[in-house]
């Protein structure tokens, strides 16, 4: 199969360089229109925060992934990009980092969640500029199934493994109806944005969001339909709140023993959770000390974290098989398009001699012997491609030999000269 597929990613490069590249649907769709007027049939582009990809079938050769590459920097004009910032695959590999793409396997969260809605995202921009057909889209539906088994069938996806996440979790599990609690989350950076989005998710009852410049707090409480609280007011409302998360860049301490202590004097001593998810922490550690103050920091959210993605990476090897079957699956589909007219195309090829050859001698012998010959001529053709044909067949059907069957067609193809007509509705006899 001649995919191809150009990437630039969290491991191969840092992260300016992938926010450089970075494409945003109007972007992808110039893009695209670009590579399909020099270089693609059909293909995808998955632009994320970690990643940026082009999954595609050649107009022509396997060669032309350094032209995608710098249509692609050119494009953006991007500097100071590197050979080995990108990576290429080509054909069962390509198939294989698509597999592992969308399973989540291949993320820099392992098992991330958002992946694979991010495939279905690209694949749907192609759809819509009709730069899918047929075999290239069994393929992204058979990428699509591999994310959901990955899902349903693993535990790929479960437990924390970020600390905003990890907090939010455990608030989750101190905090029953979390629809009946308010929080407060200071500070409107990513850590803090990303805790404000999970309580949301959660179904937090209030949310409201303080952060040194008011401009930021008023636009992440927009973002989860929250208040903002000036941080001048931060310590005489803190009473209100039954969860604090606090992840500011602040050097000291921003709420000390005797702020939570004050505060919990104003709520009767009624619970309160106390996430610092900050470096350096941004709570005196010693609130802990207090009746009904749960407290956590970034080191003991961090157990929580390091634990999950330990079952997480156990759960690759499950998912690798799921990668394995479905290739299988789809090779196997895959190679009955060829061979069948391959070994149709291979039968004309050697009938064609056959009868140029029986003319040269029809007058040349009785009528009695001509029909001898020709049927000799006939099961001398038969015995000669049976082995070819039924070999070919059992490759084909046998879909863990899917890169030897491809690589038999195109041996077959370019040794005798047979044209490469994929047909899947013709039967061999």
């Amino acid at each position: 199969m001649n995919l191809i597929a150009i990437s630039i990613n969290h491991k191969t490069a840092p992260i300016d360089l992938r926010e450089a590249l970075h494409l945003n649907k109007d972007e992808i769709v110039e893009l695209i229109t670009l590579l399909r007027e020099n270089y693609l049939a059909e293909g995808i582009i998955l632009s994320t925060c970690n990643r940026t990809e082009i999954f595609g079938l050649p107009k022509d050769s396997l060669l032309i992934h350094e032209q995608i590459k710098e249509t692609l920097i050119k494009y953006k004009t991007v500097t100071g990009i590197k050979k080995e910032h990108f990576v290429s695959y080509f054909s069962c590999s390509a198939v294989k980092h698509l597999f592992r793409v969308a399973s989540g396997i291949d993320s820099m969260i392992l098992g991330d969640s958002q992946i694979l809605g991010q495939v279905k995202e690209a694949i749907q921009i192609s759809e819509d500029l009709k730069f899918i057909n047929k075999m290239f889209k069994r393929l992204l539906d058979t990428s699509i199934r591999v994310g959901k088994r990955s899902i349903k069938e693993t535990l790929i996806s479960e437990g924390a493994v970020s600390i905003s996440y990890a907090a939010v979790q455990v608030i989750s599990k101190i905090f029953a109806n979390l629809d009946k609690k308010s929080a407060l989350v200071i500070g409107a950076g990513e850590t803090g944005e990303l805790a404000a989005i999970h309580l949301r998710d959660k179904g937090i009852g209030k949310i409201t969001i303080s952060n040194r410049t008011k401009s930021k707090s008023d636009a992440l409480a927009d973002k989860v339909h929250g208040d903002s609280l000036s941080f001048s007011y931060l310590k005489e409302n803190l009473h209100n709140y039954d969860i604090v998360i606090s992840a500011t860049s602040s050097e000291g301490f921003i709420l000390s023993y005797d702020d939570i202590k004050l505060m919990m004097k104003k709520r009767r001593n009624a619970t309160v959770c106390l996430m610092d998810i900050a470096i350096p922490r941004d709570i005196d550690p010693q609130s802990s000390e207090l009746d009904n103050v749960f407290y956590n920091d970034i080191d003991s959210l961090k157990i929580i974290v390091d634990k999950n993605i330990k079952k997480r990476e156990s759960e690759i090897p499950i998912i690798e098989e799921i990668i394995m079957e479905e290739m299988v699956n789809f090779f196997n589909w895959f190679n009955s398009l060829d061979v069948i007219p391959t070994i149709k195309n291979l039968r004309a090829f050697f009938e064609e001699i056959r009868i140029d050859e029986i003319e040269k001698i029809k007058n040349k012998v009785s009528d009695e012997d001509f029909l001898k010959i020709e049927e000799m001529s006939k099961r001398m053709i038969g015995r000669l491609l049976h082995n070819p044909t039924v070999n070919l067949k059992q490759l084909a059907e046998n879909g863990a030999k899917f890169e030897e069957t491809a690589n038999s067609i195109v041996l077959l193809q370019e040794i005798f000269n047979l044209p490469n007509n994929n047909s899947n509705n013709q039967t061999i006899d």
